[in-house]
């Protein structure tokens, strides 16, 4: 039987924070999905399947991730896949009161299913897609922050906003 885990985000984009998340349950589990959600309460900035793309090409060297969309509950869509473990990225003590309220319904609605949480490396602990976004927005370098495809998908898509009239 594989051990399978669920790494659940919107990835608006995807950041290096993000990757490293990635990268160590790929050495922790047999197969890692990488579940692309659409958070109905934020705006997205990149469509799924920009961000799909975006996340396929930045995992292409670690042959037991899959990425892929889904929607409705993680419980239901961690039972489809046969994962039994979510991972979790934290960055700060802020970022874990919102996941504890979710693990806890999770946990309500499966029982079965356990959470990991995994602290992201210090040195990508301030990035938030959020903040990437802005920092893009306005010219600045993410080379740092984000994986060269995301990049230039950030310069693409503010150049793109900018032509408009």
């Amino acid at each position: 039987m594989k051990n399978i885990a669920v790494i659940p985000g919107s990835f608006d984009p995807i950041t290096l924070g993000h990757l490293d998340i990635i990268k160590r349950s790929a050495v922790l589990f047999d197969v890692v999905h990488v579940s692309v959600l659409n958070n109905a309460s934020k705006q997205g900035f990149f469509t799924i399947e920009e961000r799909i793309e975006m996340i396929s090409e930045a995992v292409k060297d670690i042959p037991n991730v899959e990425v892929e969309y889904f929607q409705g509950l993680l419980v239901d869509y961690c039972n489809k896949v046969g994962a039994k473990q979510i991972v979790r990225g934290l960055r700060a003590v802020s970022d874990f009161e919102y996941e504890m309220q979710l693990t806890s319904m999770n946990k309500k609605l499966d029982d079965d299913l356990e959470t990991l949480y995994m602290m992201t490396n210090n040195q990508y602990s301030f990035i938030s897609s959020s903040m990437t976004k802005d920092v893009a927005k306005y010219g600045g370098d993410v080379s740092s922050i984000v994986p060269p495809n995301v990049e230039l998908a950030l310069k693409q898509k503010y150049a793109e906003i900018n032509r408009r009239p």
